[in-house]
């Protein structure tokens, strides 16, 4: 990051140059010497409405920073998945699902269909609670990808088959969903 321009610009540029733990360090560091930029910085904080401690002035460059650019909540979403290997009644065709064992089954063998209750696969976060329909098949590294779309909220994912599994998903279902044309 260039320390160039107006002590605004400067504040401006750290915070579109801090897109990793690392840069907010180095420029945390930076804004330990650079007072008039630690200003800028406050004035920002509050024109975004951000709640300031009156010492905010004395924190670290790096402690600073980071409560500019204000991503404590964005910092709680759940991003990587939850293995989650649990059996479960298929609501479509009332197939008593057993767990896979290996990988996480989120899906019936026998109809290939699934519900919407994960916002990030085995979060069980989502409200919607839709059956999800297979509406297409693909291949990712040679291995078979079933899409899928929500009936109550038309939401789209993606779902790896199981060849595999005991019961492996019923071949004859995953042909017939990739003859169908992806909608």
């Amino acid at each position: 990051m260039k320390w160039e321009g107006t002590p605004r610009q400067q504040a401006t540029a750290c915070l579109e140059a801090a897109d990793s733990r690392g840069q907010i360090k180095r420029i945390g560091d930076r804004l330990d010497r650079e007072e008039e930029v630690r200003r800028c910085l406050v004035q920002i904080a509050a024109e975004k409405g951000i709640d300031l401690p009156e010492d905010v002035l004395s924190w670290p460059g790096k402690r600073l920073l980071r409560l500019v650019l204000d991503r404590a909540e964005s910092a709680q979403v759940i991003r990587n998945p939850i293995r989650r290997d649990e059996g479960f009644v298929c609501v479509h065709c009332g197939l008593e699902v057993s767990p896979h064992g290996r990988t996480a089954r989120n899906h019936c063998p026998q109809c290939l269909r699934s519900l919407h209750v994960d916002i990030v696969p085995g979060d069980r976060l989502s409200s919607c609670h839709g059956v999800l329909e297979p509406v297409g098949l693909s291949f990712r590294g040679g291995d078979p990808v079933i899409h899928y779309r929500c009936r109550k909220c038309n939401a789209e994912g993606v779902n790896r088959a199981l060849e595999d599994g005991d019961p492996p998903d019923d071949p004859a279902a995953l042909r017939r969903l990739s003859a169908q044309e992806r909608l």
